[in-house]
């Protein structure tokens, strides 16, 4: 059986409230600029918000001026999202818990996952979201899963638990030293 190859994440489109309490969180709060708007072309009666996450793809949100912000977290189940992550880079990182905090948002503060660094918080509406910084740099001609990949095996073969920075420096010397070999 042939598979069906994606090429990436083209959009995520989440429910939301009014307009504005998006607006103000997704581009006032995160710094996704606003692209466009129209209507959800499925129910004219709700709106269809489009922001840039930061790699010129889409986060959408539908919206109806009728529908109020509710922060209850969204409930854990089949099916269900648990978060969505973005990444951001060193310096946004460390001082996201503050700049979180001066517009109101709790956090979960720095969390450490061996690979990475986290810091959970939810939207306006109770989704949980994460802001993710990758410990490491790939080598020139490779991505960050590449990377990943490799520690992966490397920490299976030593019996480790989870990803650590030994395994993230065996793997970048391992995929430095195929670039060099070609």
């Amino acid at each position: 059986m042939k598979t069906i190859q994606t090429q990436g994440v083209h959009h995520i489109t989440l429910n939301g409230a009014d307009r504005q309490t998006s607006i103000d969180f997704w581009e006032g709060v995160l710094g996704m600029p606003f692209v466009f708007e129209q209507p959800n072309l499925d129910d004219p009666d709700t709106n269809h918000l489009y922001f840039d996450p930061g790699d010129g793809r889409l986060i959408t949100i539908f919206t109806r001026e009728d529908l109020k912000p509710d922060a209850t977290p969204n409930p854990m189940g089949i099916g269900n999202t648990h978060h969505i992550a973005f990444m951001v880079s060193r310096a946004t990182y460390t001082q996201a818990r503050a700049r979180l905090e001066e517009h109101g948002f709790a956090n979960s503060g720095e969390v450490d996952r061996g690979f990475m660094d986290s810091l959970y918080f939810r939207e306006p509406l109770g989704q949980l979201l994460e802001l993710a910084c990758y410990k490491f740099d790939p080598p020139v001609g490779f991505t960050h899963t590449d990377v990943l990949h490799r520690a992966h095996h490397i920490r299976i073969t030593v019996g480790a638990a989870a990803i650590s920075d030994e395994h993230l420096t065996d793997a970048i010397e391992a995929l430095s030293g195929l670039r060099t070999a070609l």
